[in-house]
């Protein structure tokens, strides 16, 4: 018998932990999308930026930093050398740190923008 891996309430308490650190780094315009109903691709997209490159890689350090407390490691992870656009893929969840500009040009939100913004559950 074979048991999962996590449940939805452990995706959300790390999700939790994921917005938290972001926080901590002032991360600005912090949304939290849940893509569960919508896509197989993940559970929650979190999107938030920073001013500059280096806040950009500090946001995105901070986040690995904090759950790794956890024993959570991401599976992937791209653009932390630019600092652009940081992307770290836990599985169920996924971070995207953005600069401002690059933010703009993607319009993540806009792109799934069917996707529930439930922000307000996971910030404090």
């Amino acid at each position: 018998m074979t048991t999962p891996t996590s449940s939805p309430p452990d995706i959300a308490a790390r999700c939790r932990e994921a917005v938290a650190a972001a926080e901590g780094l002032k991360a600005s315009r912090l949304r939290v999308l849940e893509l569960s109903e919508i896509s197989s691709l993940a559970d929650y997209f979190l999107v938030c930026s920073g001013n500059s490159a280096r806040q950009v890689q500090a946001i995105a350090d901070a986040v690995v930093e904090r759950l790794r407390g956890e024993r959570i490691r991401p599976h992937h992870v791209e653009g932390h050398q630019a600092g652009r656009w940081v992307l770290l893929d836990f599985g169920d969840f996924v971070v995207h740190v953005f600069d401002e500009e690059t933010r703009s040009f993607y319009a993540l939100e806009k792109l799934w923008a069917d996707a529930p913004d439930v922000t307000d559950e996971f910030t404090q």
